[in-house]
């Protein structure tokens, strides 16, 4: 789990802070891409938004070779939704 810049989400009629994105690999056939499913957490780990990425074609192919795949994975992860790591 990383933290992110606060995103406010309308949540059951509330409008709630998201502040921590989390990762899971639902997928990787280990050549040419991998689905990760993904959760935006309150402070207080409450599910506010969750979905499914895909990292493929050259993407991937970095992915696999960054020193620090965990951090990495985050990194493309953030960049796919908009939202800044802190």
């Amino acid at each position: 789990m990383k933290a992110i810049q606060p995103v406010s989400i309308w949540n059951y009629g509330v409008i709630s802070q998201a502040t921590q994105l989390s990762l899971t690999i639902v997928a990787d056939n280990l050549s040419t891409s991998a689905t990760l499913y993904y959760q935006l957490l309150s402070e207080d780990g409450i599910q506010l938004a969750q979905g499914n990425l895909t990292i493929d074609g050259e993407e991937y192919q970095t992915w696999g070779e960054a020193s620090d795949v965990n951090s990495e994975a985050y990194v493309i992860a953030a960049n796919k939704l908009s939202l800044t790591l802190i």
